[in-house]
């Protein structure tokens, strides 16, 4: 029976897809949605008052715009986290 060679660790250092980028790339692909729903709300679908939106694609906005930006930002916050952590275990270069 031969041997089977070693399955690599995929938490070694020199690891370079470890979820960092896909995590910096998504985080900030859903907070740039936010954003620009934001921008969309305020400029071309009406605003909004302290009761909530004019319109209803107002309120699709709005809806997309609290959505996006508290789980896009916890994404990228992540994704930060994770570089700076590679940064500091890769050591001085």
């Amino acid at each position: 029976m031969p041997a089977t060679p070693p399955i690599p660790n995929s938490n070694r250092l020199g690891q370079s897809d470890d979820g960092t980028r896909q995590l910096l790339k998504w985080g900030g692909t859903i907070v740039g949605a936010g954003v620009l729903a934001g921008v969309l709300l305020l400029s071309v679908l009406g605003g909004y008052s302290r009761l909530g939106a004019r319109t209803n694609g107002g309120w699709f906005a709005l809806i997309v715009l609290l959505a996006c930006l508290p789980f896009g930002g916890l994404l990228l916050t992540l994704g930060v986290a994770k570089w700076f952590r590679n940064r500091r275990l890769a050591g001085p270069r």
